[in-house]
């Protein structure tokens, strides 16, 4: 036989048992066993996530307030007119928030917002203390701060939550005369 090839058969195998595939899947063992370490996993995992989403909320939202400062003293430099962050606190029933916005003189003793940005709130589950002058940092077209008190130049931001688990709990924002922003973190046991 030219082009063919012969297949030689072993005694007790049969040809079919050659094409039936295996049976593919999981048993149920494999199954609990692999719900059960997930399980285990999440238990373990679960405080240091809740952690991190607190660090990152905390460091949000007084990265926004530097951000404010910064930008308050750039524009009190590039424009030539006075700029200040004004901090309020306002008492809504259950809530306490801090809230801040950055404004412009426009004429002697006329303040008003700066055009484009919005009054910010840092959240309320923050415990927040302004320790600036009349709760305003003020800029001058030099770029200083032209109400410093060197015993009056700070705002501090604490999570409780972090306290509560040891952590760097407490974010420090200062301000100094010649208008640089200085951003520190601790713990508020230290």
């Amino acid at each position: 036989m030219k082009g063919k090839s012969r297949i030689s058969r072993q005694k007790g195998v049969n040809p079919r048992s050659w094409f039936v595939p295996k049976q593919k899947g999981f048993t149920l063992i494999e199954l609990v066993v692999a719900v059960g370490i997930i399980g285990i996993l999440a238990l373990v995992l679960y405080p240091s996530i809740l952690n991190t989403l607190e660090t990152r909320k905390l460091e949000n939202s007084t990265r926004q307030v530097v951000t404010s400062l910064q930008r308050a003293k750039f524009e009190a430099v590039k424009t030539r007119i006075n700029h200040r962050v004004r901090f309020d606190f306002i008492n809504q029933g259950t809530m306490d928030l801090w809230c801040y916005v950055v404004e412009r003189e426009d004429n002697p003793g006329s303040w008003n917002s700066m055009p484009g940005f919005n009054r910010k709130f840092i959240p309320a589950e923050f415990n927040v203390t302004v320790n600036f002058p009349s709760q305003i940092v003020q800029f001058s077209p030099l770029g200083f701060i032209s109400n410093y008190d060197i015993n009056q130049s700070s705002l501090t931001v604490q999570s409780s939550k972090l306290d509560f688990y040891n952590q760097y709990d407490q974010r420090e924002i200062s301000v100094f005369i010649g208008g640089s922003v200085q951003y520190t973190k601790s713990q508020s046991g230290e």
